[in-house]
Parts: C-alpha cells; structure tokens; sequence
C-alpha cells in the first residue's frame, strides 16, 4: 500500500520537479565551465593526485539539486579517457526523505581502471544507496568531508586522505557551487552516456 501510494506522489511530482530544475537560472555548461571545473580538483589536494593515477575521469561542472522531502538533481557532463575526451554524460537522481533547499554543486567522477570505466560508459550507470563522495571546500583544498550516503561539514585534510580512495572502482569528489540543502547525496544518481560522434 505504502510502495503504491510514494510511486504516485514520485510520478506526480517527477515532472514538474525536474522542469523547475531546467529553469532554475544556472548558466550551461560550455567548454570553459569544464575547463575551470578540472582545474579546481587539479588544484584541490584530495582529487589532485586521481588525475595521474586514473584510467579516465567524468566531471560535471554544474549538478543542480532542489528538494522538498522528494528531491531531484541533474546535470550534464564529459568523459575523458587518458585524458582524451570521449563521450558526454547525463546525470538524474530522485529522492525521498528528510531535504529542504537547493543548491549548485560540480562533480568528479574518477576510474581507477578500464573494468570501472568500461561499468561506467555501458550505458546506464548507478550509484548504490551507500555510495560515498569527499566534498571539497572550493578555495580551501585542505578542507573536506565524507560521508556514507552524503557530504557535510568540513573536517581534516588528514581524515580526507584516509577516507578518501577508490570504491567499486570509482572515487567522487564534489565543490559546492552555492545554495544551502540540509542533505547532499550521491546515492541513487544514475548516469547515461553517449560516446563523441
């Protein structure tokens, strides 16, 4: 009965939650906003060293994120492989729970190697509800967090090195952009990819 009702409320609300993401005044993302986001985690000491260790990377320069107890996120990207540019990503997620607010935030998606590369890049891709990010203060790279279903405040860069590595083959990291939202999870975004014509 319960899973009935909630698949009603998320199909009614689906819609018009995403057009008001679209129209939220956010400027798209062009060449420059991609360059300026990878040199933000170039120069951020947690993401810095996954840039030369990495099979390939997906980063999105700007995921919007609104929600009143049902919450949704999108966001459009590119993939690199050894630094090459090969594809382009789109990133939804919907949510139910305990959230108020909006915000802006980017994203960096790392792959240790080609089996976590080649998971991403199939098709469609989703983090589980357990996937874990380190949130980067922007400006102030020896601050982070992590967090098991979400980020918050930030803590040591020592507790950032530690936390910080591959899961399943992936790292996230995330700079908030602006805007104030009481959560900020990874869990559930699920990802398609189309390769450069």
């Amino acid at each position: 009965m319960l899973t009935g009702v909630l698949t009603g409320v998320l199909t009614r609300v689906r819609t018009p939650l995403f057009l008001f993401l679209l129209v939220v005044p956010f400027a798209s993302a062009l060449a420059a906003d991609y360059a300026d986001t990878v040199k933000v985690f170039k120069e951020a000491g947690q993401s810095a060293e996954f840039f030369d260790k990495s099979y390939g990377y997906a980063v999105f320069p700007a995921i919007r994120k609104a929600g009143i107890g049902i919450g949704g996120a999108h966001g459009t990207g590119r993939v690199y492989r050894k630094g090459a540019y090969v594809g382009d990503a789109t990133m939804n997620q919907v949510s139910v729970g305990l959230q108020l607010g909006a915000q802006g935030f980017s994203q960096m998606i790392f792959f240790e190697d080609k089996k976590a590369f080649d998971h991403f890049t199939s098709g469609n891709f989703e983090f589980g509800a357990q996937a874990s990010a380190i949130a980067i203060t922007a400006g102030a790279s020896a601050q982070a967090s992590t967090g098991g279903t979400g980020a918050g405040a930030s803590s040591s860069k020592e507790h950032a090195t530690t936390a910080g590595g591959y899961q399943g083959g992936m790292a996230v990291f995330t700079v908030a952009k602006g805007g104030l939202m009481y959560e900020a999870s990874i869990g559930g975004q699920k990802f398609s990819y189309k390769p450069k014509q």
